[in-house]
């Protein structure tokens, strides 16, 4: 208490300090969707209106994988790759962190070359 009568002017900073925290407090908060994409792959390709996600910074995405036929879908960015089997379903989870245009490739087995020339999908993730 005698710390506020002496110096008066700090009773001001703390009480604008204190209303400053209780605006932000009850500002609405944006808070990050979880997003889920069914993706087939069928003859090394996905539908075309699959071929472009859409996602926002911090969102947490899900991209389940299914196959005609065994491969390895690697998303380029998030390093992340995952074994796709006929009959299974492969889930991709991940927060979108990072902004920009990544895109997925499809590998063939251990054996096969594989080309990153053509994406399987495109993920664009926009800042929130």
């Amino acid at each position: 208490m005698t710390f506020y009568r002496t110096m008066g002017w700090l009773r001001i900073v703390i009480n604008a300090g204190a209303v400053a925290l209780c605006l932000i407090l009850s500002a609405p908060l944006t808070h990050a969707a979880e997003v889920t994409y069914a993706l087939h792959i069928d003859r090394g390709h996905v539908l075309a209106n699959m071929q472009l996600i859409r996602v926002t910074q911090g969102d947490v995405v899900t991209l389940q994988w299914t196959a005609d036929k065994p491969s390895i879908v690697h998303l380029h960015g998030y390093d992340i790759e995952k074994r796709v089997a006929p009959g299974t379903v492969a889930e991709m989870i991940f927060t979108a962190r990072a902004t920009g245009r990544f895109q997925v490739h499809l590998h063939g087995s251990a054996a096969e070359t594989h080309s990153h020339e053509d994406a399987l999908v495109t993920i664009e993730v926009y800042p929130r």
